[in-house]
């Protein structure tokens, strides 16, 4: 049978639940992980606001993505210990024919249990807007990240002011993931710029944490155009700061291995030299 699409009376409801889940009053301020970036922030993100992350490129996407997600499992800890409090993500259809689907083994990955995920999608931002402005009032959710793709006709001054008053109301942090979209003025308390960082290989070169180059362009009464590179650690659900002068932070250093390799021709098959029988071949 075709999947239904869910109406808004279903997304009420589902709030509802979450709602009479949730019990624990939030802190006033999300802290962030970094010591010299909460500074700056005052002890973090002030919680019930609205914040943007644009993504500098289209190319950057998946980064601006992965370090507003992050935020949002930051809101969703109490005591630096993971939360259970849902996650409402509303995403505009475009945005998954352009970059793909969310992956829920990449979620699980990055440290978020899918479980505490409730996504809408919508056709168009209007839509997507909507859906995040009624999620913004539920004070249950950890989170509302709103994903619309370009800039969507109903978001103005006006629109954004809206979605800040929710937060303000609720308690609950509202994250506007940008891209391909031009920085208008925004009711938003902060507007950070996300650009992709090459991750510090692991053992046997395998893929690193998540990273990222930060620039927190606008603060609302306080310091901005400030830059950090910075580091998600799953396990802990925070960020870390990029140590630059650390050896070991050289994305392009790789440890040797203990062993020759053996030259692989271009079809990637082992190179007919008489000796392959001595190696074992490796991809």
């Amino acid at each position: 049978m075709p999947e239904t699409a869910p109406t808004l009376s279903d997304l009420r409801r589902s709030l509802a639940e979450a709602a009479r889940r949730s019990g624990t009053a939030a802190a006033d301020r999300i802290g962030l992980g970094v010591p010299g970036l909460d500074e700056i922030l005052n002890g973090g993100l002030v919680r019930a606001a609205l914040h943007e992350v644009y993504a500098a490129e289209v190319a950057d996407l998946a980064a601006a993505t992965g370090f507003a997600l992050g935020l949002a499992l930051r809101a969703g800890q109490v005591e630096e210990k993971t939360g259970d409090r849902t996650i409402f993500w509303a995403r505009q259809d475009f945005v998954d024919a352009e970059s793909g689907r969310l992956h829920a083994p990449g979620l699980n990955e990055f440290g978020l249990d899918p479980a505490r995920l409730l996504l809408v999608r919508a056709r168009d931002g209007e839509g997507v807007l909507r859906a995040g402005a009624e999620a913004a009032r539920c004070p249950a959710l950890g989170a509302v990240l709103i994903e619309p793709w370009g800039e969507p006709r109903p978001f103005d001054l006006t629109a954004s002011r809206r979605l800040a008053l929710a937060a303000e109301a609720s308690g609950v942090p509202v994250l506007l993931l940008r891209v391909a979209a031009a920085e208008v003025p925004s009711a938003a308390r902060t507007r950070w710029q996300v650009r992709a960082l090459a991750s510090r290989a692991l053992e046997a070169n395998a893929p690193g944490t998540p990273a990222f180059a930060l620039r927190l362009q606008r603060q609302r009464g306080g310091a901005a155009e400030r830059e950090w590179r910075v580091e998600w650690d799953r396990d802990r659900h925070c960020f870390a700061e990029r140590n630059l002068f650390d050896r070991s932070a050289r994305t392009d250093h790789v440890a040797p291995l203990s062993r020759p390799l053996v030259p692989l021709s271009g079809d990637g098959q082992v190179a007919a030299d008489g000796r392959d029988s001595e190696f074992r071949r490796a991809g």
